[in-house]
């Protein structure tokens, strides 16, 4: 199986899309964090001292898949749609699903990867001062849809 990252000397080069279709497509990212069921219940009151955890999450996950061609060098800059996350409080974890549309020429996967990462980071930043143990995991892709040409 050969990279397409990787010209034939094996230099990392960006893939050359321009002579593929723009056509509808969608990629949902998802992931978690583990929480004390304290910390769970303190978000879910919004009494976390930092402020409303899953409404900037959600912001700070906009702006990741906004931003994915500027953190990830082979990634291309993608006209996105829309970026819609979605929270399961559970009593000792918080699932983050994100779900990123355009149309392109190729998908958006980094970017749902990376709204669901950083709605992660951002949840483990705004608690950290109130629980030490907090561990993001699962981190993946979970869905990627393009129309039929």
């Amino acid at each position: 199986m050969g990279f397409s990252h990787l010209d034939k000397s094996g230099k990392a080069k960006m893939v050359d899309i321009s002579d593929k279709p723009i056509i509808k497509r969608e990629a949902v990212g998802r992931g978690e964090i583990l929480l004390s069921s304290k910390t769970v219940k303190a978000i879910r009151d919004k009494k976390v001292p930092k402020g409303d955890v899953l409404t900037v999450a959600k912001i700070a996950a906009i702006q990741a898949a906004k931003k994915t061609s500027e953190l990830i060098p082979m990634c291309h800059p993608l006209p996105i749609s829309n970026v819609g996350l979605e929270f399961e409080i559970k009593k000792d974890r918080i699932t983050v699903e994100a779900r990123v549309k355009g149309e392109a020429r190729t998908g958006f996967e980094m970017e749902a990867l990376a709204a669901s990462s950083i709605a992660c980071l951002t949840i483990y930043d705004m608690c950290k001062a109130v629980d030490k143990n907090m561990v993001i995991q699962n981190i993946r892709l979970v869905r990627k849809w393009k129309a039929e040409k």
